[in-house]
């Protein structure tokens, strides 16, 4: 269960996101911490029942260091103010898709999929797109995955059709994405719901045979 003390703390470091104060918030730190990690034992412990795949992660593949990285930022505050979990069956540092949960007051959302695949990625899931729109368009059209995200965030998308593909493809829009994910905002109230990881979690289980076709492309050889 998420903690009110963790979303207080995130909140409180938002308003003094400096090393300083970080420092002298140790024990409320080391408090949001262990929340932190037992609720990503929870939420693996639900998802896998809805992903087998899922269960041979432990908490450390699903965590965030909560030190920003500056180093080409304009933004200079060391700390993230956000809580967030990845899991996927590829664990967090290969390249496949996955599930993601953001907690940060008044901003959390869930999502899915594959943000900003590397080119050779990108090249692998447009072929699979290609090839097989017509089980990717049956995803999608789920009655209970459209009333929950109805399709693919479209923000990062080209304008034109890529190079080498016909611009009358009939997937020609999903061909045009260069992030294939979807999501949803999550409204503070089932933050504090004692059934948040159970709500989230078959939500979330909704994305799972997108990943699936998602995956199907990034392990293939080219």
């Amino acid at each position: 269960m998420l903690a009110k003390e963790s979303l207080e703390f995130l909140e409180d470091l938002r308003k003094n996101n400096n090393r300083d104060w970080f420092i002298s918030q140790k024990k409320r730190y080391d408090k949001y911490k262990e929340n932190y990690h037992a609720l990503i034992s929870d939420f693996i412990k639900v998802m896998s029942t809805y992903d087998e795949k899922l269960e041979s992660l432990s908490v450390k593949d699903c965590t965030f260091r909560i030190n920003r990285d500056i180093r080409f930022s304009k933004d200079k505050s060391p700390y993230k103010t956000h809580m967030g979990i990845w899991m996927s069956t590829g664990q967090k540092n290969t390249n496949l898709a996955g599930y993601y949960i953001h907690i940060e007051k008044g901003q959390s959302f869930i999502a899915g999929g594959k943000w900003q695949p590397e080119a050779s990625d990108l090249k692998k899931i447009r072929k699979e797109i290609e090839f097989f729109h017509d089980e990717l368009d049956e995803i999608i059209a789920d009655k209970k995955f459209q009333s929950e995200f109805g399709g693919f965030d479209r923000e990062d998308s080209l304008k034109t059709a890529p190079k080498g593909l016909e611009k009358d493809h009939p997937a020609i829009e999903h061909l045009k994405l260069k992030s294939f994910v979807v999501s949803q905002k999550i409204d503070d109230k089932l933050l504090a719901s004692k059934d948040f990881v159970q709500n989230v979690s078959a939500k979330l289980a909704l994305i799972k045979p997108l990943n699936e076709f998602l995956n199907r492309a990034l392990s293939t050889e080219e």
